[in-house]
């Protein structure tokens, strides 16, 4: 993709500093955030989501936040459109686009855009869905491998969710989801952007998913997911199937104990900031700026700046 880079992402696996980078840059110089992050878009779901509190909303302006409920769902191709319409009102008010998080499907659809998910009936659709979830997950593997093979890794890597889907476009389309990806136009044209990604040893990524987790809970974690299961939701709707909140929701079951529940958080956060690593390492840009994760804000704004003003996209008065 060639032509001026239009924003700048900064992304990285779980807990690796981009909230704090991304305030920090946005105290330097004028932008705006999109939340990149696929569970920061539900609403009542902040302290599972790590959502940037109040006071860093006040300070900045926001997108890509409290969009949707916990029992609806938000595609990667619904926030490529959505990033790709927020992306020119941000310039048109003088401001840089800044993207933030984790979601690498996210940044895709911004980057490169997959073809626009096909129309399918609402109703069939739901119904689909109520038998999928009675489903077991060796079942679920089972008929991806059969109705999807070129897909079945990846789906089947996603957990439920995801081989959910895949069935959901194969059986209600007639058509694999992997045709869909390998043979239907793009949704819409690329942006370019100065991709940054944030690195962390896997020993301080571990340490920091610990205290995040203890942090989370002595922040009232356990209410959020209380308060959301009184309000109808379930452990299977798109936004409750977030890591943290099936584990706390099996605490307030009585099947595990809170610190039971937190050492399941913890396995599978790590587990999925592993997945992250995976992705990053081959999915992104050739020309990614990779940045220390553990050097100092000072220093990781320094070296975002440079790439910056490489890219045009500030001038040399920035600080």
């Amino acid at each position: 993709m060639s032509g001026r880079p239009r924003f700048l992402a900064i992304t990285g696996a779980t807990a690796s500093g981009k909230t704090d980078l991304s305030l920090a840059l946005a105290r330097r110089m004028p932008v705006e955030i999109v939340s990149m992050d696929s569970r920061q878009v539900y609403r009542g779901m902040d302290i599972g989501t790590d959502k940037v509190d109040r006071k860093g909303r006040a300070g900045v302006r926001h997108h890509g936040l409290d969009l949707v409920d916990p029992d609806e769902r938000y595609s990667a191709g619904r926030f490529g459109r959505d990033a790709r319409a927020w992306i020119p009102d941000i310039e048109a008010r003088g401001s840089l686009p800044l993207l933030v998080g984790g979601t690498g499907f996210f940044l895709r659809a911004v980057l490169d855009p997959v073809f626009r998910e096909p129309a399918l009936d609402p109703e069939r659709r739901d119904r689909l869905r109520g038998w999928l979830e009675a489903r077991s997950a060796e079942e679920l593997e089972r008929f991806v491998r059969l109705l999807d093979p070129p897909r079945a890794a990846l789906a089947v890597e996603g957990g439920p969710q995801r081989m959910s889907r895949t069935l959901e476009v194969a059986l209600l389309s007639g058509v694999p989801l992997s045709t869909w990806h390998r043979e239907a136009p793009p949704d819409g044209a690329g942006l370019p952007g100065v991709v940054v990604v944030l690195e962390l040893p896997r020993e301080e990524m571990d340490r920091r998913i610990d205290d995040r987790v203890s942090r989370m809970v002595e922040r009232g974690l356990v209410d959020e997911v209380r308060g959301l299961l009184a309000s109808g939701y379930e452990d299977e709707d798109p936004g409750m199937s977030g890591t943290g909140y099936r584990e706390i929701a099996a605490h307030l079951r009585r099947e595990a104990t809170l610190e039971e529940a937190m050492d399941r958080i913890r396995h599978n956060t790590r587990r999925y900031a592993r997945r992250q690593l995976t992705w990053f390492r081959h999915q992104l840009p050739r020309d990614a700026v990779r940045i220390d994760a553990t050097a100092s804000l000072d220093d990781q704004l320094d070296t975002v700046i440079g790439a910056l003003r490489g890219a045009g996209l500030v001038s040399e008065g920035v600080a």
